[in-house]
């Protein structure tokens, strides 16, 4: 029988796990400069507010990394370098296209109206 232990509440809610996620994730979509110059201007007076949430900014100080994982994998997805240009529907039909959200914007960015 396995014991278990409880341990006191975590002060924190991210950590090195969260980082390391958010920046792998952001590195894959967007390359390492873009991902740096990108994620440092999510949710600062200089910056654009986070796609994924309603983060409250403080209007005196900010941190210097004022987002969540999710919040940074919202910002990847948007700003990819990934590109879904007319050749992409030409190989897939409306029917290959009933994915779920997630896979839709793996796909990337639209590059002409629709």
């Amino acid at each position: 029988m396995t014991s278990w232990r409880l341990l006191g509440a975590k002060t924190y809610a991210a950590g090195v796990p969260a980082i390391r996620a958010s920046m792998a994730n952001a590195v894959e979509q967007m390359g390492v400069r873009r991902s740096a110059l990108t994620l440092l201007r999510v949710n600062q007076k200089s910056g654009f507010d986070c796609p994924g949430c309603a983060w409250p900014e403080s209007k005196d100080s900010r941190h210097i990394v004022e987002f969540c994982e999710n919040g940074a994998k919202a910002v990847a997805e948007e700003a990819t370098v990934r590109r879904v240009d007319p050749s992409f529907f030409a190989d897939h039909s409306v029917a290959d296209l009933e994915e779920d959200g997630f896979w839709l914007g793996q796909q990337g960015r639209l590059t002409e109206p629709m």
